[in-house]
């Protein structure tokens, strides 16, 4: 059931990276030549070691899906899935001039990152699974009744009371 639940919730994060970085594979320059002469600047090479572990976060919570993961081990990678990308996504909003990174870019990893979050609420404010049932008294103690009330003796019609047949008194 939480596999189920859960697949369309990494599909959304897995893809909303892929819409956002394939912006950024021209680094805002048209026919996809960059906008610098010779070597781009080091927040280009920076921005896509933080895209690459976003992808890669992604990946691997995809992967643990693929698998009947527990709750608590699926919340744990959309975590770290979420903070590389809100890590990524600051970045690139804090160099989006020096690095030539297109506002429709950085709009559109901010609104993928908004998904992200509400996907990681779903999952981790759901809590751990419940615990089991902890053991009657009864049961820890090994009877199926209470000492007080005696063996148990079978019916032998429907004059029996409590203390025994009316009939035969």
């Amino acid at each position: 059931m939480l596999r189920r639940a859960l697949l369309p919730i990494v599909a959304v994060l897995v893809f909303s990276v892929a819409p956002a970085s394939a912006q950024m594979a021209p680094m805002g320059a048209p026919g996809g030549a960059a906008p610098w002469p010779g070597n781009p600047p080091p927040c280009v090479a920076e921005f896509m070691k933080l895209r690459e572990t976003v992808e890669k976060h992604g990946n691997a919570a995809k992967a643990l899906q693929q698998g009947h993961p527990t709750r608590e081990a699926m919340c744990k990678a959309i975590q770290l899935f979420t903070a590389a990308e809100e890590k990524m996504v600051n970045y690139a909003s804090a160099n989006a001039a020096s690095c030539g990174i297109p506002p429709e870019a950085i709009k559109q990893m901010k609104g993928g990152h908004a998904k992200t979050m509400q996907v990681r609420q779903q999952i981790c404010s759901a809590g751990p699974a419940p615990a089991p049932a902890a053991p009657t008294l009864s049961e820890a103690l090994g009877t199926g009744s209470s000492p007080m009330q005696g063996p148990k003796t079978t019916s032998k019609g429907t004059f029996d009371t409590l203390t025994g047949n009316a009939l035969t008194r």
